[in-house]
């Protein structure tokens, strides 16, 4: 019998260096070591064994299959040496010719412009923050000084979730609460985020853009430190010295209120001008800024008479547009490969 062992082994190691495929390979391997290999019938004679003999046949299988095992493992390792040998030889590639660069991906200009915007800010110190998408009533409105009765409410026409009191945020300002009641005075940070109101989509209008919010909380600010961050952040995106100017403006939660316009970067304006951006102006119309109601700040356990907060926000998707005259806000949502390479 155990010259039967040793005949097997040795044909099996016979069969095995004569495969040359590692698929085969693995094949074989799970013929012989399955349900029905081929030490399946020696051991049907085991049973006629004494103890003694029993013992020896069955540590002698053991040992076989161990050695087995370890020439599978042998000649595995040596068919794949041997193929990666042909493919070097058959495809053979100069490492030392320069790389040809093809992109086959693009930053959205959503994106590309965010980073931007996101890089100004930090040279001035200020922190960042990521709005959520998903808040509560209260901190998308209440917090924020605009009640159940509020007509700013209208305004905003908000995706209700199920659930109680959650909604998707339609302003980064549902962000304000969470961090004036988790940082202490002085604060200084932008709130970029995704957010949604229930519009009717045209080229002007969208259900999902992204907006952009900046906050201060001092004790000695005023409208000079807004205006001047402001022009830095449009002076660094542009790669030009822009001019900002502040008109009033009806905001029905924050009062007072600005509208902000920056001169037009894409002429030199005169009255013979005729660009399709400012439409003859020479300014554009770019973002709303606003000094705090001082019950807000009572809600966010600060001193009314100690502190200032001023704030401004903007739609990214809106700046974007201007930057590289995109007529359709659509396009932001649409996945077209060939605008995307366009920048």
């Amino acid at each position: 019998m155990l010259n039967q062992i040793n005949w097997l082994e040795q044909k099996i190691i016979e069969n095995i260096w004569k495969i040359k495929e590692e698929n085969e390979l693995v094949n074989y391997k799970n013929e012989v070591f399955g349900k029905s290999w081929e030490f399946t019938n020696i051991l049907k004679w085991i049973k006629d064994l004494d103890d003694e003999q029993k013992r020896t046949i069955w540590k002698t299988i053991n040992d076989k299959k161990n050695s087995l095992q370890e020439k599978f493992e042998e000649r595995l390792s040596d068919i794949r040496k041997e193929t990666i040998k042909t493919k070097l030889q058959n495809e053979f590639f100069d490492v030392t010719i320069p790389w040809n660069e093809q992109k086959t991906s693009h930053v959205h200009p959503l994106t590309k412009v965010l980073f931007e915007v996101i890089d100004s800010f930090k040279r001035m110190w200020f922190d960042v923050y990521e709005s959520r998408e998903i808040t509560t009533e209260y901190l998308n409105f209440d917090a924020v000084n605009v009640p159940a009765t509020h007509p700013a409410r209208d305004m905003q026409d908000t995706f209700w979730l199920e659930g109680k009191w959650n909604v998707l945020s339609t302003q980064t300002s549902s962000m304000q609460n969470v961090i004036l009641k988790s940082k202490k005075p002085p604060i200084k940070c932008i709130i970029p985020g995704r957010v949604f109101r229930n519009e009717a989509i045209d080229a002007r209008h969208e259900n999902t853009f992204y907006q952009v919010e900046w906050l201060v909380v001092d004790s000695e600010i005023s409208m000079a430190n807004l205006k001047h961050t402001i022009k830095t952040m449009l002076s660094d995106l542009f790669w030009k010295e822009v001019t900002i100017r502040m008109r009033p403006g009806y905001f029905p939660f924050v009062e007072p209120g600005v509208e902000v316009d920056f001169s037009c970067t894409f002429c030199d304006w005169n009255k013979d001008s005729k660009c399709r951006v400012c439409k003859w102006s020479g300014w554009i119309e770019f973002m709303w800024a606003w000094l705090i109601h001082p019950k807000v700040l009572i809600e966010w356990w600060l001193d009314p008479e100690k502190y200032t907060w001023f704030a401004f926000g903007f739609w990214l998707n809106r700046l974007v547009m201007i930057k590289y005259w995109i007529n359709d806000i659509r396009y932001f949502q649409n996945p077209n490969i060939n605008f995307l390479k366009q920048f």
